[in-house]
C-alpha cells in the first residue's frame, strides 16, 4: 500500500467540486477551532468532511477524533481517506449513534464518490 498523496488529492478535489458547482474548503477550521483536511459545501450548507489519514499509526483514535470534530462541526457525513485496511470497530457504530455517515474509502475512489455524491443532491 502506498502512502496517500496528500496536497494533490486534496487539489482534485478542490477542482472537482468547482467542476461541479460544489465547494472545497482545505484546512476548514470549525466553530470549536478544530481543523478538517477538506470541507464540502453546498452554498453554506456543510455536506462532507473529509480527513486524509496517510499514516497508519494510531488509526482507530484519530478515526474516533475524526468523527468528533465532524459531529460538532455539523456535518452529516464523513470520509477518511486511508489506503490501509483499518478495522474500525465499534467506532462506525458510534458515528452512527452521532447521526454522522461514516465511510473509509482508498485514495482511488474519491473523486469517484464525490461525482456520485453531487448527483445526489
Amino acid at each position: 500500500m502506498s502512502k496517500i498523496k496528500v496536497k494533490t488529492l486534496t487539489r482534485e478535489i478542490v477542482s472537482l467540486t468547482q467542476e461541479l458547482g460544489l465547494r472545497a474548503v482545505p484546512e476548514y477550521r470549525t466553530p470549536d477551532g478544530t481543523r478538517i483536511d477538506v470541507a464540502i459545501l453546498n452554498g453554506e450548507q456543510r455536506l462532507l468532511a473529509i480527513e486524509l489519514e496517510a499514516s497508519f499509526k494510531w488509526f482507530p483514535q484519530r478515526l474516533l477524533y475524526d468523527v468528533v470534530k465532524a459531529h460538532r462541526a455539523g456535518f452529516p457525513e464523513l470520509w477518511v481517506v486511508s489506503n490501509f485496511s483499518p478495522k474500525p470497530g465499534w467506532i462506525v457504530n458510534y458515528a452512527d449513534e452521532l447521526g454522522i455517515q461514516l465511510r473509509i474509502l482508498e485514495e482511488k475512489e474519491v473523486t469517484g464518490e464525490i461525482k456520485v455524491l453531487s448527483a445526489r443532491l
